[in-house]
């Protein structure tokens, strides 16, 4: 009976993985490249993204250098506690556009023993923490934070900043609306408005 449980462990280990960064460094292509990984290795994998993200695909996930991975668009945190059936990997992008709830859904299937693997902006566009993502850090086992580059002095950007007027929270956008910037750079954007 000891044996036969400790079989059931090692192989149900829940977690959480939480990708973070700026736009454009990255959190999409890791989180293709991390379920792309659990398919090989057979896993049976499940992709959410929140129905709002209609950018490049209503329905695929998408990075901006154009890889993609099928998905199922939901309007809510816990549509994904509904719809995740037998499955061993969960993928959620952009998960800074869901609820408050998001943390509590990650946590139930984790501990139902499912590897849930979550991107999005862990800042806004005035560099405050963003929706769901700083609880999402805390709770998680692994977090890995990605950069893009300033696109005005070539160093590690960790912002997004947001290059046309508009003072609405979500703006989705692409590279006609957000630029990468450094913390220096963004600053300096700052302090000229």
């Amino acid at each position: 009976m000891f044996l036969e449980h400790l079989r059931s462990y090692d192989t149900k280990k829940g977690c959480i993985e939480v990708i973070v960064g700026s736009m454009f460094s990255g959190k999409t292509e890791e989180l293709i490249r991390r379920l792309k990984r659990a398919r090989i290795a057979q896993q049976k994998v499940e992709i959410f993204k929140p129905k709002l993200d209609t950018r490049y695909d209503e329905v695929n996930v998408v990075s901006h250098d154009a890889n993609f991975i099928p998905s199922t668009p939901v309007e809510s945190s816990s549509r994904i506690l509904l719809l995740a059936n037998d499955v061993e990997v969960i993928g959620i992008d952009e998960a800074q556009f869901f609820d408050e709830e998001l943390p509590s859904v990650c946590e139930s299937l984790a501990n139902r023993g499912i590897r849930v693997i979550v991107a999005g902006l862990d800042m806004d566009y005035l560099g405050k923490p963003f929706g769901p993502l700083p609880h999402l850090m805390a709770t998680a086992e692994y977090v890995t934070k990605v950069h893009a580059i300033c696109i005005k002095c070539g160093n590690l950007a960790n912002h997004s900043h947001r290059t046309i007027v508009n003072s609405s929270r979500i703006l989705l956008g692409e590279k006609d609306s957000y630029v990468p910037l450094c913390r220096n750079c963004f600053n300096d954007e700052k302090n000229k408005a």
